[in-house]
């Protein structure tokens, strides 16, 4: 079975769910969370709470069955009423979890469960950028899709079992995919970027080529072949639907896989480079460089695991790993 790209984006992000938990409040209240450098997954269970992100002017009304994922990192504040004064996360999440769920004002009004994921590498920002600071799941049918990931989830927070904490991680992974798969599916909020393309069969098949084999010495012909339509209309089209050329595309996805390789394994340059389509070591680098922003070295020697930088990345504040 082949892997299919947002697969392969989300393989390369490794997305890691550091707390799967639930938030429940009642009453009148504000909280504010800092910056972070990761994806946070939300669904309402009950209740309604406002939803506002830095940078994001009008703020989200969340009701109950709703699904949300903040991409971007942004400092957000969820509230009863936005006008209260916040307090900071890590204040109210420093208490002693129950059964995985924080309260505040004793809760039973609102309940919130989702994850916090680190994502791996620097790349991220590179992969996630075309989203938006809030991606709103409102429609009946997404929250079906969503109910049975969710229900469970409160399951396991509520009655630990054996393996419980494995398993609300998959559960946590299985509710960001079908977040991204809806929010991409969603007509009404089509935008510019590899992951609305996915949803076009044209710019998907040449997409899916790229992935499937990206040692291939693709020229815009071939890539136009795998699409079934002519050099220039493919070309046109694909830059207006994912934001760049195909050319451009393929360069990229190939540095964000050497990436991975040159931080997860122990294989030099030359045997990288021709295993994604680079004849001269030298052209692979300066590829690399334009990219990724440094040498090939650089990159391995702060995205190693065994590299302090990284290990440092890791730390992640008490306010940002609460959910």
């Amino acid at each position: 079975m082949l892997i299919d790209p947002l697969s392969d984006v989300l393989s390369l992000l490794k997305p890691r769910s550091y707390v799967s938990g639930g938030f429940s409040a009642a009453g009148d209240w504000s909280i504010q969370f800092t910056r972070n450098d990761g994806i946070k997954c939300y669904a309402v269970v009950s209740g309604e709470c406002w939803l506002s992100v830095e940078g994001v002017l009008e703020p989200v009304r969340l009701t109950k069955g709703d699904g949300f994922l903040l991409p971007n990192g942004r400092p957000f504040r969820l509230a009863s009423d936005l006008k209260l004064a916040p307090t900071d996360a890590a204040t109210v999440y420093a208490a002693k979890r129950e059964g995985g769920f924080v309260t505040c004002n004793g809760g039973g009004e609102l309940l919130i469960v989702g994850s916090y994921f680190a994502l791996a590498g620097s790349h991220a920002n590179i992969l996630l950028k075309m989203l938006p600071p809030i991606v709103h799941l409102r429609k009946k049918s997404d929250q079906a899709a969503l109910r049975w990931a969710v229900e469970r989830m409160m399951e396991e927070l509520r009655s630990p079992q054996p393996g419980s904490f494995l398993v609300a991680q998959h559960l946590a992974h299985m509710m960001l995919v079908q977040a991204l798969r809806l929010y991409m599916l969603d007509g009404a909020t089509a935008g510019v970027g590899w992951l609305f393309a996915l949803v076009d069969k044209q710019m998907s098949l040449a997409i899916n080529s790229m992935h499937h084999d990206p040692a291939r010495r693709w020229t815009l012909d071939a890539l136009a072949l795998c699409a079934g339509m002519s050099r220039s209309r493919f070309a046109r089209k694909f830059k207006e639907t994912v934001g760049m050329t195909a050319m451009e595309y393929l360069t990229r996805w190939r540095m964000l896989l050497a990436g991975d390789r040159l931080a997860n394994s122990s294989d030099p340059i030359s045997i990288i480079a021709p295993a994604l389509g680079y004849e001269s070591e030298s052209a692979f680098s300066a590829a690399f460089k334009r990219v990724m922003g440094c040498s090939p070295r650089q990159y391995s020697l702060v995205e190693s695991p065994n590299s302090l930088t990284v290990g440092e990345k890791g730390k992640i504040p008490a306010a940002n790993r609460s959910t």
